[in-house]
């Protein structure tokens, strides 16, 4: 039976209790991929995995997940890089570093978060965390010096493989945002944000605010022809009622308000279907 999920969010790297806690593993052993799977590891097997982890989403929650279903007992260590290291390399967050922090603390598979893991850091670095393996999609990622930053880890037997979720990622997200920016700066005009907030002009706000009273123009047109609709014949037949005693004429009125076309001609009312 799996156990339940932690009531409590994952802790720090640098927390005293978890650095005491490390002191105590058994690391003088290196663990294999092999020995990890077929559950001859006495100890959770710990697994680095790294990254910016920006607007957190299902597809890092399924690199997590996947990391705690490689082998039978798994402890995961989530390093999370810094703004300033993110900015240098990449370029700027959405989210801050704390915020980013506090995203991978509450997911269900993190046991442990390392702040501000650096860009690139030598095997060492994770051997004094005392690491049996880092985790990554196998495709190279490039490097400061345009070396796939993951291929020591390899040469070293230090590798678990996950699989990249497709069709979700934080780039496609923020792409979705600026393809939608109007939709999503009206929407917030609206909701009370000032236009400095969301750092929009003055020319630009006064067209939003225009758009909005069009659309509730076209909205009331919505609603009166809605209204119409259904109470058409109620209408039509309080009008026959008030203004025509010719019983033929209200046959024919009542026709051409249920979509049959009306022709007048000198021979009378003639009738045309649609």
């Amino acid at each position: 039976m799996n156990s339940l999920a932690s009531n409590q969010p994952a802790r720090f790297s640098d927390d005293p209790e978890v650095i005491e806690e490390r002191k105590l593993i058994d690391y003088s052993k290196k663990v294999t991929i092999e020995d990890a799977k077929n559950g001859k590891v006495t100890r959770p097997v710990r697994v680095y995995a790294d990254g910016i982890y920006d607007m957190f989403h299902h597809g890092h929650a399924k690199q997590f997940l996947q990391i705690k279903q490689a082998f039978p007992n798994v402890y995961l260590i989530v390093g999370v890089n810094s703004d300033e290291e993110t900015l240098k390399y990449k370029g700027r967050t959405v989210q801050s570093e704390d915020e980013r922090y506090e995203a991978i603390r509450h997911c269900r598979y993190v046991d442990e978060v390392c702040r501000a893991s650096p860009w690139t850091f030598p095997i060492q670095y994770l051997k004094d965390l005392k690491v049996d393996f880092i985790s990554h999609d196998a495709l190279p990622y490039q490097g400061p010096q345009g070396e796939d930053i993951y291929e020591k880890y390899k040469n070293a037997g230090m590798f678990l493989e996950t699989q990249r979720t497709e069709g979700i990622s934080t780039s496609d997200s923020i792409t979705r945002i600026i393809r939608d920016y109007d939709t999503y700066a009206r929407r917030n005009l609206k909701r009370g944000y000032s236009p400095k907030e969301l750092n929009v002009g003055f020319l630009t706000t006064s067209k939003y605010r225009i758009q909005d009273k069009v659309d509730e123009v076209c909205e009331m047109g919505r609603e009166f022809l809605q209204v119409w609709k259904t109470n058409a014949e109620h209408y039509i037949d309080s009008f026959l009622q008030t203004f025509a005693r010719d019983a033929s004429i209200s046959d024919e009125v009542k026709k051409s308000a249920s979509g049959v076309k009306m022709e007048y001609g000198h021979g009378g009312v003639k009738e045309k279907n649609k």
